[in-house]
């Protein structure tokens, strides 16, 4: 018997409003005709729902913690341990670690040896072998240097400098024989990483994926090779090798490609101005 039905038969004994125990006969009356020992029992009910309400709310708030807890831990932990047991974006997912301070020749350097570090590593190798000092002779020798494992940086520079050297290269892009633009244009070629994804991680080597958008061409009035945008994906083969990720091999290929937006294009003016105002940066998780 509830509280509310012992109210309503006469067991009043012992309430401290000294109501009860006269020994006076009680008529219980309908719901919602004016019994004053009616409205004793909504309050209970009401009280009783909340309790039920709050522990359904508890127990899916520790439910929705208990999954989170399963989901949101794995994906920082994978990328260091295994890297490619969770791919997609949480393989890029920013993580609080603030980035290298280190240089190397101009490049990031001091990554961390994690799978975390070598997708830094690949990301800051794809914007400066991407770059425009890549034409040139003097800073091209001090990337590859900085980027490549010494065991294959000599060979590396040996192919690159037949390609980028090349004078029939250099003039189908419009670029002078020293690699430099022709007067009133300026030469763009820049790489920005979209996303890294760790392919395969070990203790001392990496196969790191990195997602990029290239932009690439002459500045300038009448140039015959305005800036347009490519989008690759290279992936990296990384060695541990005195305190920093080097890359030891690469590979290319075209996309993935998303659908342009139906924009105006800069005039060449305000890409050249974008290009020298607008500076790089270095990228970590």
């Amino acid at each position: 018997m509830s509280l509310g039905d012992e109210s309503n038969y006469g067991s009043d004994a012992g309430r401290p409003d000294g109501m009860g125990g006269s020994g006076q006969t009680r008529t219980r009356l309908p719901e919602g005709e004016g019994d004053p020992y009616g409205g004793a029992r909504r309050p209970v009910r009401a009280s009783r729902s909340l309790i039920t309400v709050v522990g359904v709310v508890v127990l899916l708030i520790a439910a929705i913690a208990f999954a989170n807890r399963g989901n949101g831990t794995s994906g920082d932990s994978s990328d260091d341990s295994n890297g490619s047991k969770r791919p997609g974006s949480n393989a890029t997912a920013a993580s609080g670690v603030k980035p290298v301070t280190g240089s190397n020749n101009g490049i990031a350097s001091g990554f961390a040896h994690t799978g975390q570090g070598a997708q830094s590593a690949a990301a800051n190798y794809a914007v400066a072998l991407g770059s425009d000092g890549m034409f040139k002779e003097d800073t091209r020798h001090s990337i590859v240097k900085a980027v490549y494992a010494p065991d294959v940086a000599a060979s590396q520079l040996s192919d690159l400098d037949k390609v980028y050297s090349g004078q029939k290269f250099l003039a189908s892009i419009g670029l002078k024989a020293d690699g430099s633009a022709p007067p009133g244009m300026t030469f763009v070629s820049r790489t920005a990483p979209v996303g890294t994804k760790a392919v395969k991680v070990a203790a001392d080597s990496a196969s790191v994926s990195v997602w990029y958008s290239s932009l690439f061409g002459l500045a300038g009035e009448g140039s015959t090779n305005p800036v347009s945008e490519s989008w690759y994906t290279n992936t990296f083969e990384l060695k541990w090798i005195n305190g920093d990720w080097r890359v030891t091999g690469s590979s290319q290929k075209d996309g993935p490609v998303p659908v342009g937006r139906d924009q105006t294009a800069s005039s060449a003016k305000d890409m050249a101005d974008a290009v020298k105002q607008f500076g790089g940066f270095t990228y970590a998780r």
